[in-house]
């Protein structure tokens, strides 16, 4: 179980039970933010702000050096998370730093999809970040979008993508077969 403003976030798994009489689908319960050992990568890195640092479970509120993201200054800056496997996304939930640089996140796209054309910045939009005032965790809502990728993307020219933590929340698109 996750805790997200106070309530507990539930994620349920369908699984397709087959027997010999037919098949029968069922929940099953998966807890747990689907980021967290996923594989990640971005555009560029700035010094020692790497991709991974985004999804190692610590939003960066004391030390922003050793446990956020920031790409270099860069025309269309991206970051990609690689679920290793299709997922339907419920939610995304995005920390911002917790300094004078929160803005850095500003006009971000969150996108998922299963296309890694154009760095993946061509697939579905899930939501856009407007601002996260600095230090804060907002939730975006993407009503089960299907996706192997979910990518945050700031589309302009001389732009900064910065992240503290990004949680991936959501089910197995796919039946397992059993």
């Amino acid at each position: 179980r996750a805790v997200c403003n106070g309530y507990d976030k539930v994620t349920f798994t369908l699984v397709q039970i087959v027997h010999k009489h037919g098949s029968q689908n069922v929940f099953i319960y998966f807890p747990g933010n689907r980021a967290v050992g996923a594989a990640v990568i971005q555009s560029s890195t700035f010094a020692g702000w790497f991709a991974e640092k985004a999804i190692d479970s610590n939003r960066g509120f004391q030390q922003l050096n050793t446990t956020c993201t920031s790409t270099l200054n860069e025309s269309n800056p991206w970051w990609r998370l690689d679920l290793l496997d299709v997922y339907r996304v419920s939610e995304v939930v995005i920390t911002s730093r917790n300094d004078s640089y929160a803005e850095q996140i500003n006009g971000a796209e969150i996108r998922i999809g299963n296309s890694l054309e154009n760095n993946g910045s061509n697939n579905p939009i899930c939501a856009v970040i407007s601002t996260i005032p600095a230090g804060e965790s907002y939730n975006f809502t993407c009503n089960g979008m299907v996706g192997h990728y979910v990518i945050i993307h700031i589309p302009g020219d001389w732009k900064i993508l910065s992240l503290c933590e990004v949680e991936v929340y959501g089910y197995l698109a796919g039946n397992l077969l059993l």
